[in-house]
């Protein structure tokens, strides 16, 4: 494997030189100096370099790479009207797709474009799709719409704004408006849809536990573990023997605690502190041995693998591992014996490392805590619980004030903190969501968050220097056309972003600070987020741009993170002199692909979380149209504003609804200005909405402005609602047949219509 990246690395610096003219082949196989024997290889070299698009073969079969020809490859990103951005794989700006260029591309896949329109002062550049790379979606997840003698899959994802198309004989029993899953037998072309056939029923749109379990099998999200892997973990042992503690340091008198969330049941991670002669704190954090039972290449190791992560949604998790080891053997339960790995840290009262061990253990907890009542006792001084936990008072003391310590002295060095509100969503037996709460991260958050952010970190860079094979957690440095924007878009709000051109993540966390407390505060640090690469894992070291951290590792989760599964493994081979040259190469050949699918698998978890989030938001919202709700201006756009309510639900004030004046975009100021009243909108105003609409197969909320100026209209019912003009219905052919078969030229003129006129008010 590395070889071959090796060989295509070559090539690549090769074509990237500025004196390189695209070559013949046989040119390329002189000046590369290609061994006659090895010229079928290279020729298969090229034509695999050529399916990734890293090269390209022009029609008179001379190659070069794509940025050198005017071409860019990405990720297609897909808006449900029907146009879309490339998003490249290089620092370039982002392409405009009009709707008539994406050339059959579906959200997600990877793609080559090429320009059509250079970008202006005012306007990004344009482009077309002229190649696609690689597909994002084998199955698409929707609603089954029937006709006579065909059928439609509508997706629930709403960039994937063509209906699937599915012949007769594909149906498979779907029933009209069932939620299916769909396999992709034809990929859409410029004209046509895509077609399918179904593969699986979920249910009826309604019933219980559907909308999530769609939102799992879009992602792509393993649910049910194969027979195999359950028997064997139905094999491992839920108790701790004598031979597995051999070798072992025994901390089990030692005092720990596990503090996490009141419905976790995966306890990954216990915490002991003490106070040394010196005046030092000697940190303990104690971590599951997952790897003493979840063994390499085993089907529970494969199906580890496989998922990547753990998943958390509302009303069920989705292990990493069967809950026979995440719940039960591994989870670190209070007054059992369990293995470990731990690391101890003594700390100064700076927050400087002075020194640290990594050994094999086995432990006991005292104590399974959680976030609230550690808060309670650190903050509200419940007198109830500071004597239930007497024991613990002081190591709870200790811990706060050593965790303040780590803050900031991580602070000091610029690492970057967003302080941004989570949702609790609360749902009954049935999925439904009966409660939304803003939850803040507390005092006892904190205090673990602190300690794995050391422990990682501590781990990272010890096995760093001893120049073994690893998994790090890597946050590359932001793209200096991204922070020249971000400087833009602060100096509205009167901030500067200080030498962006060549950031530091102190100038980000400076202004996230002064922005704290401010109306605009969650739209800057939303619009910082947004600016910044992407966190992953990676075999190769690289610094943590985010925390500011020149070694990082995700080490302290192994029950439902792969990578802190991956690590142990590595670290418990090199502690008992196992990490020979053998396995050293079998780790450096492995871990690149590992990685890869980690990430890959991590931000499928994250979307899917973050999916349901909104849906849900939209589900209990539903109940509630036509109530009246308090809010603040969230974010300004060209179509309307964002409101926030203060449980954390959003919804959208569109521009047309705004019908006491004719409203302006100010971009200068991000604000919404009346022509006639010179009423002006901006972030961080308090509103008064009415909601008005509330749907959560598109997780869109729409909200209606109330204030003076706006009492109910005539044509308006009693609900507060406008009333549809009733339309007598005609006998029509279905539209997407015909969309379909490329035979609906007058409706596609229409579109085409509606679409130029459409870019033209765009924005980008």
């Amino acid at each position: 494997m590395n070889t071959l990246e090796e060989r295509k690395n070559r090539i690549l610096s090769y074509m990237r030189e500025k004196a390189y003219k695209p070559l013949l082949l046989s040119e390329l196989v002189t000046v590369l100096d290609v061994p006659k024997e090895d010229i079928p290889v290279f020729i298969s070299l090229l034509n695999h370099m050529e399916e990734e698009g890293l090269v390209i073969k022009t029609r008179k079969e001379r190659y070069g790479v794509p940025e050198r020809m005017g071409l860019i490859v990405g990720r297609f990103q897909a808006h449900e009207r029907g146009f879309g951005f490339v998003i490249p794989e290089t620092g370039n700006e982002d392409v405009f797709i009009p709707a008539n260029a994406i050339n059959g591309a579906m959200h997600g896949d990877r793609v080559m474009t090429r320009s059509t329109k250079p970008a202006t002062a005012t306007r990004g550049q344009e482009g077309e799709i002229i190649r696609i790379l690689s597909r994002a979606h084998k199955t698409v997840v929707g609603t089954f719409d029937s006709s006579d003698n065909f059928g439609f899959v509508i997706p629930d994802h709403a960039r994937l704004f063509r209906d699937v198309f599915i012949p007769r004989d594909y149906i498979n029993g779907a029933k009209k408006g069932q939620k299916v899953v769909v396999e992709l037998t034809k990929w859409p072309e410029a004209n046509r849809n895509a077609e399918g056939r179904i593969i699986e029923i979920l249910g009826d749109s309604g019933d219980a536990g559907v909308d999530i379990m769609s939102i799992i099998r879009a992602y792509g999200i393993p649910y049910e573990f194969p027979e195999v892997v359950l028997k064997e973990a139905k094999k491992v042992s839920q108790t701790v023997g004598e031979e597995d503690i051999k070798n072992r340091r025994d901390l089990r008198d030692l005092r720990m605690v596990t503090i996490d969330g009141e419905d976790a049941k995966d306890l990954d991670d216990a915490v002991s502190i003490e106070i040394l002669e010196n005046g030092n704190y000697r940190l303990g954090v104690h971590i599951a041995d997952v790897t003493h039972y979840v063994k390499e290449g085993s089907m529970l190791d494969r199906e580890a693998l496989l998922r990547g992560t753990s998943v958390y949604f509302p009303d069920r998790v989705i292990p990493m591992l069967p809950r026979e080891l995440s719940n039960g053997i591994c989870s670190l339960n209070a007054g059992e014996d369990r293995l470990a790995f731990s690391v101890m840290m003594e700390i100064d009262r700076n927050g400087k490392m002075k020194d640290h061990e990594i050994f094999e253990s086995v432990i006991r907890v005292r104590e399974r805590m959680t976030y609230t009542d550690v808060y309670k006792i650190l903050e509200e001084d419940d007198p109830e619980l500071k004597e239930r936990y007497r024991e613990h008072l002081d190591d709870f003391y200790h811990m706060r004030d050593l965790a303040l310590i780590l803050k900031r002295k991580r602070q000091e060095r610029g690492s970057v903190d967003f302080d941004f509100s989570e949702a609790k969503i609360i749902v009954d037996e049935n999925g439904k969501p009966v409660e939304i709460v803003k939850y803040k991260l507390n005092i006892a958050n904190r205090i673990i968050e602190e300690f794995m952010l050391q422990c990682n970190e501590v781990v990272s860079e010890h096995f760093y220097w001893l120049g073994v094979p690893f998994v790090y957690r890597i946050h590359e440095n932001p793209d200096p056309d991204k922070m020249e924007s971000l400087n833009q878009v602060l100096g509205i709000f009167g901030y500067h972003l200080k030498g962006y051109q060549d950031i530091h993540p102190r100038a980000l966390q400076e202004i996230l600070d002064q922005i704290k407390g401010t109306p605009e505060e969650k739209v800057i640090s939303t619009l910082t987020l947004r600016s910044l690469q992407k966190a992953r894992y990676s075999d190769v070291h690289k610094w943590h741009f985010g925390l500011a951290a020149e070694y990082y590792s995700h080490f302290t989760a192994p029950i439902r993170r792969y990578p802190d599964l991956m690590i142990h493994r590595i670290m418990k081979e090199q502690l008992s002199g196992r990490l020979d040259e053998k396995r050293i190469d079998h780790y450096r050949s492995i871990l690149p692909e590992i990685t890869k699918s980690n990430s890959e698998r991590e931000r499928a978890a994250q979307d899917a979380e973050r999916d349901c989030e909104d849906m849900k938001k939209a589900e209990y919202m539903q109940e509630r149209l036509g109530e009246e709700f308090d809010g603040m201006v969230s974010n300004i756009t060209a179509f309307g504003m964002f409101v926030e309510l203060d449980n954390t639900i959003e919804g959208l004030v569109k521009l047309s609804s705004m019908d006491d004046d004719y409203y302006v975009y100010d971009a200068q100021s991000l604000s919404l200005l009346g022509e006639r009243t010179r009423k002006r909108f901006r972030i961080g105003d308090r509103v008064r909405v009415q909601l008005v609409k509330a749907t959560p197969e598109t997780r869109q909320i729409d909200f209606l402005l109330l204030d003076s100026e706006q009492g109910s209209k005539p044509e308006e019912n009693e609900t507060g609602f406008k009333e549809a003009k009733r339309v007598k219905p005609k006998k029509t052919v279905d539209p997407r047949i015909l969309v379909h078969i490329g035979a609906n030229k007058k409706i596609k003129g229409k579109k085409q219509k509606r679409e130029k006129h459409q870019k033209k008010k765009i924005k980008r």
